[in-house]
């Protein structure tokens, strides 16, 4: 059995809809040059208020995934 590395990077994804919304953004788009995606961690959410009711999402993620074998 071989030891695998892991690798975290932090994005931010986005949306006008909902925080989920914004993760999952945010994950569909990473996926596109990113393999071996594992585990997400939400680290930061933040929105725009536009008159008196929320506009847009922001979600910081910290996302791990495996390196692979050489």
């Amino acid at each position: 059995m071989s030891e695998h590395i892991y690798k975290m990077i932090e994005i931010v994804g986005s949306s006008s809809e909902s925080s989920d919304d914004a993760v999952r953004n945010a994950i569909k788009r990473a996926a596109k040059s990113i393999h071996n995606m594992n585990w997400f961690e939400v680290v930061e959410s933040r929105g725009h208020i536009q008159d008196g009711e929320v506009a847009h999402w922001q979600v910081t993620l910290k996302i791990g995934f495996r390196l692979e074998d050489e």
